[in-house]
């Protein structure tokens, strides 16, 4: 008999550690991992690189055929493409335009990892284990923050305050729950990990936990 693929879904808000979980999820289990939101930041820089505007539906949808190359652009990783992420993933030819690629990434042979906002309801809904990645606002903030200070002194630039990350956090939160199309929520078979108060390695031990018991139910 054929084993079941493992396919984890890994899903959260903005800055909640999904990614990190992930990443250390896929290593664990030698799975492959997709950084879904990296599509959609993508999408944001593309459509700035082509002089559109985020908020108009027929420039997001011409920015999904962005080079695989944009992928590496670090870029990708600030907050202002955080923020054009959240603004282009609410309309629904985007997420048509990117739902083949993630669909086809999650049922590869043998299984994977992918990170986002609706890989257990939408991406993947047959997922083995669906994890539901949630922190506090302030949690949150303090962590980015702190990522944003290392950045800041490493690179220049202009500093963010913690007041005006958390406002960003809240504001995305927003968008991402009230949006029509795959509006940010967990699954209803997805197990919510809590991390406002754990570590980075209790996170990961506690992630790892979650899917073992989901191995084991079958």
């Amino acid at each position: 008999m054929t084993a079941r693929p493992l396919v984890i879904a890994v899903d959260g808000p903005t800055a909640s550690g999904k990614g990190t979980i992930a990443q250390a999820l896929a290593a664990h289990f030698g799975l492959p991992h997709l950084d879904t939101g990296l599509l959609y930041r993508a999408v944001g820089r593309q459509v700035l690189l082509n002089g559109g505007n985020p908020d108009s539906p027929a420039d997001a949808a011409a920015a999904c055929a962005f080079p695989d190359a944009l992928l590496a652009d670090p870029e990708l990783r600030s907050e202002a493409s955080g923020g054009l992420a959240s603004r282009v993933s609410v309309h629904a030819p985007v997420r048509a335009a990117l739902f083949e690629r993630q669909r086809a990434f999650a049922c590869q042979p043998g299984g994977a990892v992918l990170d986002g906002r609706d890989i257990g309801t939408v991406i993947a809904p047959e997922a083995t284990a669906k994890l539901f990645v949630i922190a506090s606002v302030e949690a949150r903030a303090r962590r980015r923050f702190s990522e944003m200070q290392r950045h800041h002194e490493q690179r220049g630039g202009s500093a963010v305050t913690l007041a005006e990350i958390e406002a960003d956090l809240a504001a995305r939160d927003a968008r991402d729950r009230s949006r029509a199309e795959a509006p940010l929520r967990a699954a209803e078979d997805a197990v919510v990990l809590d991390n406002s108060a754990m570590t980075k390695d209790e996170s990961v031990a506690e992630a790892i936990r979650i899917v073992e018991r989901a191995v084991r139910r079958g």
